[in-house]
């Protein structure tokens, strides 16, 4: 799991040069300029990149997409869709998570998943 106190461009670089790969590399590999790279790094951007964006440099460098989406204060596109799909239901579930622990989540999507199985996905 990422440091909280790290920036998402700090992680970047410090994995990037974990892995080997030159800032030019790096840019090249996530079909980007190394300078909008070198910018990400260094935190001398407005926005962060997209979620997609973030993703791909993630997975290139083996680490866990949606920390990292997270950590560049992001929201995976999939995750967004699920909220819009069922605007009350999924904030209202999200809201009473909150206070849950990292096992009791895992437990909790472990039973979701259980009971999606056993076709018990009503609207």
């Amino acid at each position: 799991m990422p440091d909280p106190r790290k920036t998402f461009g700090d992680l970047l670089r410090a994995t990037r040069v974990a892995k080997g790969h030159s800032l030019r590399k790096f840019a090249e590999m996530a079909d980007m300029s190394p300078t909008y790279l070198s910018q990400i790094e260094q935190a001398k951007i407005e926005r962060p990149p997209t979620a997609e964006r973030v993703r791909t440099m993630a997975e290139l460098l083996g680490q866990n997409p949606d920390e990292w989406i997270a950590l560049a204060g992001r929201i995976p596109e999939d995750v967004s869709e699920i909220i819009k799909s069922k605007p009350q239901a999924m904030p209202e579930l999200l809201r009473a998570a909150q206070g849950l622990t990292v096992d009791q989540l895992r437990k909790l999507t472990e039973q979701i998943r259980e009971q999606q199985k056993d076709g018990g996905t009503e609207e």
